[in-house]
């Protein structure tokens, strides 16, 4: 099991030191680059002259090259490195910036803080970073259902689905993982360019994101303050969630810390009337984000020990 002895140090590295600022402003970041080929794709293929079937059909093909472009190339410098512990630690640095432990975390203590200071407009700013959705029509009880839910879905798909698929199958799992994510984050979205062209991408995504937000919603009932309620609730109410994956670490998370999550919230001025995850309980404030703040980090601990158990074994 030697790429989760890669995964654990690419968690270690991401936990200590995260993506340096420095770094990036010298060579971007590994989502940037794959950004950059989506993006010339996009252009390129998505042509809006084109009826829907053929756009869709380029937009299988596109989500194909991209994915096995980037695991093939994963692939040539992983069979360079070698095997040995040697190199499952080259594994896990190459891997480590694929990893969003720690960025996850930081982003989501900026609003935290603001919040509980009363400053609703830094805070506002600071959840801006991380949804989609307005931040200048949420309350505070909106800003602190927005962290959460952000919490719970991105420690699924930016850390356990990547570490996951890194564990199975190495550099090309992660890499290859990457690239699903960012084509779905890029072009996986029901608008008028993408319905057809991003729909292989956004099925890719489900798929690949199947086991792994299951997963993250078992880690964060077995690590709930009530993991009674976070059980009940998951099982409850993930389904209802819009998405088939994000519903589960939500809901989880949700009931775990006792308020509830998700709910009606805007888009670009208008109004999605989203299904209460939890609903009955209370909203959510800056103290329940700390608390889920630590939550995420006892599961992200838990995993990693796993990681190293079954390096070792």
């Amino acid at each position: 099991m030697g790429f989760a002895g890669a995964m654990a140090v690419a968690m270690a590295m991401d936990a200590l030191i995260g993506w340096p600022d420095w770094l990036f402003a010298r060579i971007g970041h590994p989502v940037t680059w794959l950004g950059r080929l989506i993006h010339a794709v996009d252009t390129g293929w998505n042509r809006s002259a084109d009826p829907p079937a053929l756009r869709r059909a380029a937009g299988v093909a596109a989500a194909v090259v991209v994915i096995a472009l980037a695991a093939a190339l994963a692939w040539a410098v992983q069979a360079a490195l070698g095997a040995g512990w040697i190199g499952v630690i080259l594994v896990g640095i190459l891997a480590w910036p694929l990893v969003a432990l720690r960025s996850l975390h930081d982003h989501v203590a900026a609003v935290a803080g603001p919040l509980g200071g009363s400053d609703i407009a830094g805070a506002r700013a600071a959840v801006g970073q991380i949804v989609g959705r307005d931040p200048a029509v949420l309350d505070d009880a909106g800003i602190a259902r927005a962290a959460l839910e952000s919490l719970a879905e991105n420690a699924s798909d930016g850390i356990v689905a990547p570490v996951f698929w890194g564990a199975l199958l190495g550099l090309p799992g992660i890499v290859g993982y990457k690239a699903i994510n960012t084509l779905d984050s890029m072009i996986g979205h029901r608008t008028e360019r993408h319905e057809a062209f991003g729909w292989a991408a956004a099925r890719i995504d489900d798929l690949a994101n199947l086991i792994p937000a299951r997963l993250t919603g078992v880690l964060f009932v077995l690590l709930a303050p009530k993991p009674s309620q976070a059980w009940s609730c998951m099982l409850r109410d993930a389904r209802r969630h819009r998405s088939p994956n994000a519903g589960w670490p939500e809901a989880a998370m949700a009931g775990g810390l006792g308020v509830r999550l998700s709910g009606p919230r805007t888009y670009h001025g208008s109004i999605a009337d989203e299904p209460w995850l939890n609903a009955g309980a209370r909203d959510p404030g800056a103290a329940d984000i700390d608390a889920g703040l630590k939550l995420y980090r006892r599961a992200m601990l838990v995993l990693g020990g796993a990681l190293v158990i079954l390096a070792l074994v």
